[in-house]
């Protein structure tokens, strides 16, 4: 079995390839950041040894390389049983206030970055009547909040994406879960005064992505929603 992961190298992605690795599926990774990919690479290789990881750096908010890695996964000759679109950023700001282009950035790496790489990896997908995609989006895709702006956008763009990809792939086999996590703590949250136990472990959203990746060929579970035990930040 295989699992492909974007943004892989920490966080969230991190934390579900290490799922996927302890549940005995190679790995293909991808992220922007090379040496932080390999030391992830290397970190869960240690830990399970006899999993197979491969792993390349792409920077997912351009095109080219978004194809680039995709081709590179079917040069592997690996079947998709899991893809994870997991690649984003955010960026602070209000519509009215945010870096100019903040938008552009963040609808190139938080949504099309997931439908290119998906244009290019379903139709194998089809062909074999299985697999399952998950579509990493956020509380924020149906929430708006302060400083959120552009992300807010883009995780709402994502969220529609992830919807019509569900209703296209229905009668080929091939099951589309929507993924919104609230605040989960990662390396991002460190030195932020925020205490880890308020918010979500990064291991708690891998935990229901990899049960929901189990099910029967006959159910799906469509969405998935976390959020940390005292509500939203």
């Amino acid at each position: 079995m295989n699992c492909i992961i974007t943004g892989a190298s920490k966080g969230l992605g991190k934390a579900i390839a290490e799922k996927f690795a302890a549940g005995g599926y190679d790995l293909y990774l991808c992220s922007r950041n090379a040496k932080a990919l390999s030391e992830t690479a290397e970190q869960i290789s240690s830990s399970y040894p006899a999993v197979r990881i491969r792993h390349v750096a792409h920077d997912l908010a351009a095109k080219e390389e978004v194809l680039a890695f995709g081709r590179w996964v079917l040069d592997q000759g690996a079947a998709v049983d899991v893809l994870v679109n997991n690649a984003g950023q955010f960026i602070p700001g209000s519509v009215h206030n945010e870096p100019e282009g903040a938008l552009e950035s963040l609808m190139a790496i938080n949504c099309y970055s997931a439908y290119h790489l998906s244009r290019v990896l379903v139709p194998g997908m089809m062909a074999r009547r299985q697999g399952h995609i998950f579509n990493m989006c956020s509380v924020a895709s149906f929430k708006a909040y302060t400083n959120g702006g552009a992300y807010s956008i883009t995780k709402h763009a994502l969220a529609g994406f992830s919807a019509n990809l569900r209703e296209e792939m229905k009668p080929h086999g091939v099951k589309v879960t929507t993924v919104y996590p609230g605040a989960a703590y990662t390396d991002s949250w460190a030195g932020s005064g925020i205490d880890p136990h308020r918010i979500m472990e990064a291991a708690d959203v891998a935990e229901m992505i990899y049960a929901a990746s189990r099910l029967s060929p006959q159910a799906t579970v469509e969405e998935i929603l976390l959020r940390p035990q005292l509500g939203d930040l």
